[in-house]
């Protein structure tokens, strides 16, 4: 089976790596992914974006790789969309004009939930099979969507979960995020945060950082011991301090207690503090308060995120209250997807 895919995000292709060993081994990948699953069309690196302003930048580019991925679509037995909503949906629509029986599948649907709820009919007219990750989210869809519940692929790549805590803080991981933009404004708190503790301090990098990248955007990382496996240094450390993103879901599904922090470029919290109307950013503290009405953790957005009220609220923490809502949530999401989403691809 030659399936075109569309995964241009970095935990996109983690959570595909995870599927492709849930497919038959004849099944061959074009389009947009990672090296490792193929020989995709684009470097992922040229991808990478942060905010309306580098969309903007980069509209050319994106609307050539579209149609690029348009006409690769004929030779394809089923498509596969994977996040990146502001891409996959307008490629969806094209596909589905141009070849109205080809099947398209999206996995880890648009979070029109929360923003846009406009695109709902639309996916759900457009889409032949919604493979959704998040248990309330087909509770906003017609009952009549092609939506179905598979799973979180979290918890296909993620094998050992905290049953205790420490009573003892001795090592402290700090996660600045995986974008270049991101990291440069978190960095400068969490040294400040660093300076002020006394533990081990570990930093988790992106292996696709080259050496001197790592010099210009974390600075002298000489206080810090560096690791690359996240999930292993997650489980390893008895708190973290994370940039908002898929590592504060892992954080809350292994039972590592932490703090999210996010600083946005003024423009772009702008607009979307207009756009999403959500008591959390944090995807844990979103789903949490589903079905316990609160939050599992504390969130520091724009100027809150400060050295002072970061240390505030490690100092405050019921790191044992924390472990107890991780358990409930690992609850919540049941199983992990990648085995379900095989499934529907092959047709079973």
């Amino acid at each position: 089976m030659k399936i075109l895919v569309s995964a241009l995000e970095h935990s996109a292709n983690i959570h595909l790596k995870s599927l492709k060993k849930d497919l038959d081994e004849d099944t061959e990948f074009i389009g947009i992914f990672d090296a490792e699953l193929g020989t995709p069309i684009v470097d992922l690196r040229s991808l990478a974006i942060m905010g309306f302003i580098d969309v903007l930048k980069k509209i050319r580019f994106f609307l050539k790789l579209n149609t690029q991925m348009v006409d690769l679509a004929q030779d394809a037995d089923k498509v596969l969309l994977i996040d990146s909503s502001g891409f996959n949906l307008p490629l969806a629509k094209k596909i589905k004009k141009r070849y109205p029986n080809k099947e398209i599948i999206y996995y880890i649907l648009p979070q029109a939930w929360a923003w846009k709820k406009k695109r709902i009919p639309v996916l759900a007219k457009t889409i032949d099979k919604l493979a959704s990750i998040l248990p309330f989210e087909k509770d906003y869809y017609p009952f009549d969507a092609p939506i179905e519940y598979v799973g979180h692929p979290l918890l296909d790549q993620i094998k050992v979960f905290k049953n205790s805590l420490e009573d003892e803080v001795k090592n402290i991981l700090f996660m600045p995020g995986s974008r270049k933009g991101e990291i440069n404004k978190l960095m400068p708190i969490f040294h400040q945060v660093r300076a002020k503790l006394d533990v081990e301090a570990v930093i988790a990098i992106p292996e696709y950082f080259s050496p001197k990248e790592i010099q210009e955007i974390y600075g002298n990382l000489s206080k810090f011991e560096v690791v690359y496996d996240s999930h292993k240094a997650l489980y390893d450390a008895d708190f973290a301090f994370i940039c908002s993103g898929t590592a504060t879901l892992e954080a809350s599904l292994i039972g590592t207690p932490f703090i999210l922090s996010y600083i946005a470029k003024s423009f772009d919290y702008f607009i979307a503090s207009r756009l999403v109307k959500l008591d959390y950013l944090g995807l844990s503290n979103i789903m949490f308060s589903k079905f316990n009405q609160r939050a599992m953790h504390p969130e520091f957005i724009q100027d809150e995120v400060s050295a002072r009220n970061l240390l505030k609220a490690y100092t405050e923490y019921d790191k044992q209250n924390f472990l107890n809502d991780s358990k409930a949530l690992r609850e919540y999401l049941q199983n992990g997807s990648s085995k379900n989403v095989a499934k529907i691809i092959k047709g079973n």
